[in-house]
């Protein structure tokens, strides 16, 4: 399971389910989620976003200001906020591209977490 600890005094991510979550829209063989599941899918990836930005964002700020993976987590972060103020379009393939966006900044998100977080080891 990949789990990574979170900022002082809060619960571990749990990086595979928020990963797993984007996998169901994001998979080659996804199947189409019904108009349900697709409202369940994007709160539920709006509060993966939720957690890991202020933890992408701490774990890029502990690194240099010109260091690169802290420019890449910072651009991330930037996309994930804009993503967050957005709302899915009124049509289900139109919500199913909103929701597919959200998953791509989680995914991206939990890479950073990982990758910031073996950098501070």
């Amino acid at each position: 399971m990949e789990n990574v600890q979170a900022g002082p005094g809060a619960l571990p991510l749990d990086l595979e389910t928020m990963r797993n979550t984007a996998r169901r829209l994001l998979a080659e063989d996804a199947e189409l989620p019904t108009s349900e599941e697709l409202e369940t899918l994007t709160l539920t990836l709006r509060g993966h976003m939720m957690l890991l930005v202020p933890e992408v964002e701490i774990a890029a700020g502990r690194l240099p200001e010109d260091d690169v993976p802290r420019a890449c987590a910072l651009a991330c972060i930037g996309e994930a906020r804009m993503r967050l103020g957005t709302e899915p379009g009124p049509t289900l393939p139109a919500a199913v591209a909103h929701a597919q966006r959200l998953a791509r900044s989680v995914n991206a998100l939990c890479d950073h977490v990982v990758n910031l977080d073996g950098a501070r080891r």
